[in-house]
């Protein structure tokens, strides 16, 4: 096994490859089986389960947990924070066919700050799920999803808003503006239409 920085201080499963050319950041562990391809950027303090594969030129932010049998294709960019749930699949192409070569069409997708995505889910390319959102297992996602909005079903459509902490908000869909508060950790949210803020932290 090879690996990207002598200085970097993570650890790597001995059946692991991480290529001369990634940069992973300090605390990350990366279990069996998994590859970390050339000009990839790996966050501090992440997790990579079993059977992972990071390819080139994606970029993974800080505190990423991505379970066993997930890859990470050309064009995806997890932020600070992110949950990939077992054997969730990203694509990077809309139309592909194995025999023309189409990468010069990838299409990028956004995964923001702090959202969780289900086991067995599918993330469509070229897409934003937003800050916080919530994809429910198995669910089939082929459109941007809201800041702390809840999705499922496929095609994946809203079906709740959650708090930053994990917990489904008391509040409706569309039915006039509102604020709700979690009744976990008393973090308090507004709902403007199908846009969602938080307004009040835990004091």
């Amino acid at each position: 096994m090879s690996s990207p920085a002598p200085a970097a201080n993570f650890f790597a499963h001995p059946s692991a490859i991480v290529d001369p050319a990634s940069r992973v950041g300090d605390g990350t562990k990366i279990w069996h089986f998994s590859h970390v391809m050339a000009n990839s950027v790996i966050g501090a303090k992440c997790n990579l389960g079993q059977n992972v594969v990071v390819s080139p030129g994606c970029h993974i932010g800080d505190g990423c947990r991505i379970q066993n049998n997930v890859s990470i294709y050309t064009g995806v960019t997890l932020e600070d924070g992110v949950f990939c749930g077992p054997s969730m699949v990203f694509t990077n192409v809309i139309n592909p066919r194995a025999f023309i070569e189409r990468k010069s069409e990838y299409k990028p997708t956004l995964v923001r700050k702090g959202a969780s995505i289900g086991a067995n889910s599918t993330i469509v390319c070229g897409i934003t799920l937003g800050a916080y959102c919530f994809v429910g297992a198995g669910a089939v996602v082929t459109r941007n999803v809201p800041d702390f909005a809840l999705v499922y079903g496929s095609p994946a459509k809203v079906r709740g808003w959650v708090c930053y902490c994990g917990v489904q908000l008391e509040m409706n869909l569309d039915e006039g503006d509102e604020r709700a508060r979690c009744g976990a950790c008393e973090r308090e949210y507004e709902r403007v239409g199908q846009r969602v803020t938080m307004v009040e932290a835990v004091r």
